[in-house]
């Protein structure tokens, strides 16, 4: 069994000290196998900001944790318009990561990260056709028995917001991005952006988007908040590529404490929710 957890959205900037801290305390404590960042390091791509995003990350790898993490929109400038379209993601290899797609492999898992976030389209997400075929070729010659998992910061479906009537918008290139998914025989969809947990099949949402199950994040750390939303970590376990458990640990003020959990099956078509497993802290 590998177990993963799903941050996103930290936007230091914006952060609470306090929830950053006993976030770490938490991840230490439970060493999770791998830990997902969904973007959004920083508030507003500047320096200082990502410095402290860089602090955070560094005192989790020294703690011994693997850390893989995807750009989001707010780690391009906003308001610095020339670095915006001549180095839109300078500072986030200078202090994050130089590799914009991240690769994570272990006896269990396949983990690809692949960034979205593009100056032109200042909040919504673009994915290309290198990245598409970037997809199909790291995980063609991965064992068909790793469970696969793709990481971006922008959720390629179109989510809902608040009731199911309401959706966000797709990414570019969205029906392509699917194929790519599919052919590479994806199993979960990691993303934030939206600061709200949320899970679902694909196949629910997309009829032709190949057997993946869909998990949102949270604003982890970020005072930046959603109606009816806390800040908030996915705690995932991986059984196997076909069965996973899924908790969502909410911040009650003073600690991440345990929330929803439920198990989600899949039977060759579609993923299932089943009876809740026994928490795992």
């Amino acid at each position: 069994m590998a177990t993963i957890a799903h941050i996103s959205d930290v936007h230091f900037g914006r952060h609470e000290p306090d929830i950053v801290a006993a976030l770490e305390t938490w991840l230490l404590e439970r060493r999770p196998e791998l830990v997902v960042i969904s973007g959004d390091f920083t508030q507003r791509a500047r320096i200082e900001q990502y410095k402290a995003a860089c602090r955070f990350v560094d005192r989790l790898e020294a703690g011994g944790l693997d850390v893989l993490g995807v750009p989001g929109n707010h780690d391009v400038p906003l308001y610095d318009v020339f670095r915006r379209f001549a180095r839109p993601l300078n500072r986030y290899r200078r202090y994050i990561d130089e590799d914009l797609c991240p690769w994570f492999e272990s006896d269990r898992l396949a983990v690809l990260g692949i960034n979205t976030a593009r100056s032109l389209t200042i909040k919504d997400g673009r994915i290309n056709h290198e990245q598409m075929r970037t997809i199909r070729e790291r995980f063609r010659a991965v064992p068909e028995e790793k469970t696969r998992i793709l990481v971006t910061h922008h959720p390629l479906f179109a989510m809902p917001i608040g009731d199911e009537a309401e959706l966000t918008k797709r990414v570019g290139r969205h029906e392509d991005a699917l194929l790519a998914v599919a052919d590479a025989g994806v199993h979960i969809l990691l993303a934030g952006h939206f600061h709200r947990s949320y899970v679902r099949s694909a196949r629910d949402m997309v009829e032709n988007a190949g057997p993946a199950l869909v998990i949102q994040a949270g604003t982890a750390t970020s005072n930046r908040l959603r109606a009816d939303e806390v800040q908030s970590l996915n705690w995932i376990h991986a059984h196997r590529n076909d069965e996973i458990d899924l908790q969502v640990f909410g911040w009650d003020g003073s600690a991440f404490a345990g929330g929803s959990h439920a198990r989600y099956s899949f039977d060759g078509e579609r993923w299932h929710s089943r009876a809740p497993a026994p928490v795992q802290e």
